[in-house]
């Protein structure tokens, strides 16, 4: 996929097209409402306003990110809102069908500023997801959908408690096995010396999670 980008907005790599995955697997039906938290280029926006969604809100911190998804779903004419803002203060007081998410999750020794705020995100990569993981629920509609990507370096556990702990069904739904990129080789040294991999790795598994918030009847 061909995607404007503006200097520094985090560009798609595999823990986007695993999400991509995901979210055609989860078969997004006629007429959903989708949200789209840190949403860079906008590639997850776009790729489920042409999987079918009536209405997609796109929500990214960045001016610049912004600025790139309105014009990826401008020139493909699609129903893409982006606001600028951290979820779920950007969208309060409303709901969606899906939830996707591809945060900043690369554990670092300082949060991110500039164009690291894209990856960067704490000490144990969990600076943004806990947030998520809370707040989820209550942009959820019943019997709605959130599905985040990010590393096994994370927590995948910590993911599916919090998620649990928040009333939501919660399984992992893809796996992969991915080299390090350019920002994870960079710190190799942090990342050994705080025990988040291994002597000698150069390999992360990512994962997409699966949160469902469940039906309540009526009665």
């Amino acid at each position: 996929m061909m995607l404007l980008r503006a200097p520094g907005v985090y560009a798609p790599q595999a823990d986007t097209w695993l999400l991509a995955e995901a979210l055609a697997d989860a078969a997004v039906p006629p007429g959903a409402r989708v949200l789209d938290v840190g949403t860079g280029t906008g590639a997850l926006a776009v790729i489920a306003a042409k999987a079918g969604a009536s209405e997609v809100t796109a929500v990214d911190v960045s001016t610049r990110a912004v600025l790139s998804a309105r014009l990826n779903a401008l020139v493909r004419r699609l129903p893409v809102r982006v606001r600028r803002g951290r979820a779920p203060d950007a969208v309060a007081g409303r709901q969606f069908d899906l939830i996707l998410s591809n945060p900043p999750y690369v554990p670092a020794q300082r949060q991110g500023r500039g164009r690291h705020r894209a990856w960067d995100a704490g000490t144990n990569g969990r600076s943004l997801l806990d947030p998520l993981c809370e707040r989820a629920p209550e942009l959820l509609a019943p019997g709605g959908i959130v599905l985040v990507v990010h590393s096994a370096l994370c927590g995948v556990d910590e993911t599916l408690r919090q998620l649990r702990d928040a009333g939501l069904k919660a399984s992992v739904v893809r796996r992969r096995w991915e080299p390090f990129g350019p920002v994870m080789r960079s710190r190799i040294g942090f990342l050994e010396s705080a025990g988040l991999i291994e002597p000698g790795q150069r390999k992360e598994e990512l994962v997409v999670i699966r949160g469902e918030r469940p039906v309540r009847s009526s009665s």
